[in-house]
């Protein structure tokens, strides 16, 4: 497993608004999809429950990490890891509301609420 994306998905994922993240329950299980808003931060992806841990893809991906993203035609096998730290996290909240505020200020609030802060998680190439 690489450390990081490379530049071009790191852009590409930086520049789209909204992707959908495939997660299962386990390796024997159905894969499902929900879209979800990822940011990049200091060259590192995150992305965060809007539901908080009651998100089935949270749940999901937080039991069996690998995943993937999907954009376009484009699929990016990822693995998560929980990323809670305090500045981590601020700096996160900062990129969503950098990202999306401006055009969705309600969903934007939602995103950055204290119950949602621990689902923060970074993914890293598969």
């Amino acid at each position: 497993m690489n450390g990081s994306f490379d530049p071009e998905t790191l852009r590409l994922l930086d520049e789209t608004r909204e992707v959908h993240i495939e997660t299962q329950r386990d390796e024997n299980s159905a894969a499902h999809r929900t879209i979800v808003w990822v940011v990049v931060v200091d060259g590192e992806v995150y992305v965060r429950s809007v539901r908080g841990p009651k998100g089935r893809w949270y749940r999901e991906i937080s039991t069996n990490p690998s995943g993937a993203l999907h954009t376009g035609d484009r699929r990016i096998p990822v693995r998560a890891a929980p990323a809670t730290d305090d500045p981590i996290t601020a700096a996160v909240s900062d990129a969503y509301r950098s990202k999306y505020e401006q055009d969705w200020p309600g969903p934007t609030a939602a995103m950055v609420r204290p119950d949602a802060l621990p689902t923060t998680l970074k993914l890293s190439p598969a």
